[in-house]
């Protein structure tokens, strides 16, 4: 078990993103595309993940952007 001092990033899978911004695959994938969501880490050959703090800081961003 990791020593609770180190501040490991967490990764969140694209179905967590997903869920966790209400958008689908596919609108998250154009996202991406775009450059408009956080980038990805590659675990393998069809395997991303996000890292957890880049996702919850890109929705913060969108709520403190509503008019």
């Amino acid at each position: 078990m990791p020593d609770s001092s180190y501040n490991v990033p967490t990764l969140v899978s694209l179905n967590e993103a997903c869920r966790m911004t209400s958008m689908s695959r596919s609108m998250l994938n154009r996202y991406r595309a775009e450059g408009r969501f956080p980038v990805a880490v590659e675990l393998g050959d069809r395997r991303v993940a996000f890292v957890r703090s880049e996702v919850v800081e890109w929705i913060q961003a969108k709520i403190s952007a509503r008019g």
